[in-house]
């Protein structure tokens, strides 16, 4: 059961390292985020099923975690129509 939760937390790791080594593309930035939040629920099912709690609180992860993917990727059409490209230093407003 070990291997599962170290799977998730090096997942984690490495959605991190991408996250912050792909900061020039606005939509590299949002994948990598929705890989940290895929690996966030793994360990959070993994640690639900080891402790033999309810899986509710995992709804409740996934509608959050959906509505940020949405907003994400609502900004990143808005940022694509005005400037026409994805790149976040191009974005004035942001710095």
């Amino acid at each position: 059961m070990m291997i599962y939760l170290f799977t998730g937390v090096m997942s984690f790791i490495c959605g991190l390292i991408i996250f912050s080594s792909k900061r020039k593309h606005f939509l590299l930035m949002l994948l990598s985020l929705e890989f940290m939040i895929v690996s966030l629920f793994l360990n959070l099912l993994i640690y639900l099923s080891i402790m033999n709690y309810e899986y509710f609180f995992s709804m409740i992860f996934l509608t959050m975690s959906v509505c940020e993917g949405a907003l994400g990727l609502s900004i990143l059409i808005l940022m694509i129509r005005t400037h026409g490209n994805d790149y976040i230093m191009s974005f004035s407003s942001l710095w």
